[in-house]
């Protein structure tokens, strides 16, 4: 195709934007076609009297949200928009229908945190009573900025060996405010951030949120490509890269000992910096995996140190730390007094009593005991009914696998998602992990963090008959 009416006004709307606009509403009007090819972006370019960035801005928006797709060396096609349009909110809104009566009839594979049922309640409760004993009212009343003491000390004490300041630890509610605060301290318009591909979609949000420059690399088995992730930081003003270390959301992957290093000489050596999001580092069923983040081998202060305690404890406690170097601890810290002064000085108080009082080690070495099984059973059950339609790894820890679908399987993520939703079945379709959507149609994530072995036997079978329904 040569030329598509589009009309730019002279108005306070980007002219990148009025391109988009105008074009999915052709789509959605279905003036334009599936598979039907687009102008060139030189051909546009000269039909508008636009520059080449402004064209290619409006191409990439309407591939993020699914309504084209480039084919290399061959141009950017319409495609077909059901199913994709708007997938991202379409998951979202299909599980926020779902309740906690009705989510009972379903077998629910898109958990991202432990169970609730294996929280030892009575102790918990048992702590929070000798806190309200020791501590009074004062347990009740938000006094340090930063975060109880206490817990800091703990946190330091416990799971840095004194290796790290107290001063540079604060106090969130969960690796998600961490993120926000974080991004809103230090990420300006126009920066440049690497993210892994696929990553997680919360802070795909964030970053969108900052309108940050975002460059996605593919994640490998043992992290980041660095071939790739070097290339792009010799060609581009990179200020952080963001990943997840152990256990990476959605596909499982583990950073090796030597990419961690090639990662931090590259970081001293072009400048830029690491927010590290320790990822259910907790749970470790491989024996050969062994725990050593980014941060501890960090020694040019180049890595923001974000962990969640809410993903292995409870997720209504919400409460997670950041350790960042000293040049942007100011800026982080202000930046959480801004967003959100108190994280729930009881819960903080409560919880530096139950890790000191070796609570929180009894309790993580349950849960490792139970969900190494679990996992375990879950290969079993995956060779047994998904291997012939699915390519997948083994993360060797945490609660969540990663698949790809095979060639000769011809239903895409989203349209399997509703095909198991109709058989009460929840996953989450890759598409929700990436940029551009068109890039996860391949692959769906399943989580066994709420499942039982029986649940995860029925479920697969559910999945494993859908999928074989679509073979060629």
């Amino acid at each position: 195709m040569g030329y598509i009416n589009i009309k730019i006004k002279d108005n306070e709307i980007p002219k990148y934007i009025q391109i988009y606009h105008q074009i999915k509403r052709m789509i959605e009007a279905n003036k334009l076609k599936d598979g039907e090819k687009l102008p060139t972006i030189r051909v546009l370019c000269e039909q508008l009297k636009v520059n080449k960035a402004t064209v290619i801005s409006a191409y990439r928006k309407l591939e993020e949200e699914g309504y084209v797709a480039p084919k290399i060396g061959s141009g950017t096609f319409v495609r077909k928009n059901d199913g994709y349009k708007n997938i991202k909110k379409k998951y979202s809104d299909v599980l926020k229908k779902i309740n906690p009566d009705t989510l009972k009839e379903y077998i629910d594979f898109t958990g991202e945190t432990t169970s609730s049922s294996f929280f030892p309640v009575n102790i918990f409760k048992d702590v929070i009573n000798r806190v309200l004993e020791r501590d009074g009212a004062e347990a009740l009343v938000y006094q340090e900025l930063l975060g109880f003491q206490g817990l800091r000390k703990s946190i330091v004490k416990n799971f840095w060996d004194d290796t790290v300041n107290i001063e540079d630890v604060l106090i969130v509610s969960g690796a998600q405010q961490g993120l926000d605060i974080v991004s809103k301290a230090l990420i300006n318009h126009k920066d440049g951030i690497v993210i892994e591909k696929p990553t997680y979609s919360g802070a795909l949000a964030v970053f969108n949120w900052r309108k940050a420059e975002i460059i996605e690399v593919e994640i490998q088995k043992d992290g980041i490509d660095i071939k790739k992730l070097e290339n792009i930081i010799k060609k581009n003003n990179i200020k952080f890269l963001y990943l997840m270390s152990y256990f990476q959301n959605p596909t499982g992957a583990t950073y090796s000992h030597e990419k961690k290093e090639q990662i931090l000489r590259l970081a001293e050596i072009y400048d830029f910096y690491i927010i590290e999001d320790d990822y259910l580092s907790e749970l470790i069923y491989d024996s050969h995996i062994n725990y050593m983040s980014f941060k501890k081998m960090d020694t040019g202060q180049r890595v923001i140190y974000i962990k969640s305690f809410s993903k292995v404890f409870l997720s209504g406690i919400r409460i997670g730390y950041v350790i960042a170097p000293p040049e942007f601890r100011e800026n982080i810290q202000n930046a959480k007094i801004n967003t959100d002064i108190a994280t729930s000085s009881l819960m903080q108080r409560a919880l530096e009593l139950y890790i000191s009082s070796g609570y929180w080690k009894s309790y993580i070495d349950q849960l490792n005991d139970i969900y190494k099984k679990r996992y375990f059973y879950m290969i079993n059950s995956l060779e047994k009914y998904l291997a012939n339609n699915v390519d997948f790894e083994y993360p060797g820890g945490g609660l969540n696998f990663y698949f790809r679908l095979k060639e000769e399987v011809t239903i895409n993520s989203y349209e399997l998602f509703e095909e198991c939703r109709e058989a009460k079945v929840l996953i989450t379709p890759g598409e929700i992990f990436y940029r551009s959507i068109a890039d996860g149609n391949r692959y769906f994530r399943i989580g066994f963090s709420q499942t039982s072995e029986n649940e995860i036997e029925v479920g697969l079978k559910r999945i494993s008959d859908i999928l074989n329904n679509y073979r060629k």
